[in-house]
């Protein structure tokens, strides 16, 4: 990879970035409040990055539609952000992968699907994204991935065209957003891969277990 790509852009929710448990516990906080179960990091996890609604619909379950939705997501984004940083975690070899990127003089950046309000505030907790060249949020533009409208402001940003671009991400949105940007595409399955989704059908070209396995693949 570091030999072919000119540019790498990473997804950050279950790619840079296990930020399950401090989602989980913001669930968790409301569950409570609200008289209810918590759930557990088996279960939570598999919705980690899909938003905060999938959450409310996992721990609420029927009886959310006793609620006002909106009122629950706020008291969930307000815990959310005040907690933002105290359980998430860099993946295992991410820093060693982005050190690597770096020393090849490889211009990076991040696309994801999460506001910048909260985007914003959490990258600011790792020293490690000081050098991402390219931040953007799920509001940054009107579209999100799987648009490619997206990718394509990173790859102006870093400088990169498009198709010497090599994305990451654990979701087929973000597949779906690289391949229609002509990126090469990375599906990696230490993220939050539902057991069901079978990421060999989401025409990746290329399917990573750790991150540095990225290092001893070609385009």
């Amino acid at each position: 990879m570091l030999s072919t790509a000119k540019g790498v852009l990473f997804d950050l929710d279950g790619t840079l970035l296990d930020t399950a448990d401090d989602l989980g516990a913001a669930l968790n906080h409301l569950l409570n409040a609200h008289g209810f179960t918590k759930v557990s990091s088996k279960e939570y996890r598999l919705v980690a990055s899909d938003g905060v609604y999938p959450l409310l619909d996992l721990g609420f379950k029927e009886q959310l539609a006793k609620f006002d939705k909106e009122v629950l997501r706020q008291e969930f984004l307000d815990y959310y952000l005040e907690n933002i940083a105290t359980h998430t975690k860099l993946f295992p070899g991410i820093e060693q992968l982005l050190t690597l990127i770096e020393d090849a003089n490889i211009p990076w950046g991040i696309v994801t699907n999460k506001p910048a309000f909260l985007t914003d505030p959490l990258l600011l907790h790792f020293e490690q994204f000081a050098k991402s060249q390219s931040n953007i949020s799920g509001d940054t533009i009107k579209e999100r991935k799987p648009h490619p409208a997206p990718m394509l402001l990173a790859s102006k940003q870093l400088g990169v065209a498009a198709e010497h671009i090599w994305y990451l991400g654990d979701a087929k949105r973000d597949i779906d957003a690289g391949n229609a940007a002509l990126m090469t595409t990375v599906a990696v399955k230490w993220g939050y891969i539902k057991p069901l989704d079978d990421c060999s059908k989401w025409q990746a070209n290329h399917i990573i277990s750790n991150p540095l396995d990225l290092v001893g693949i070609s385009k």
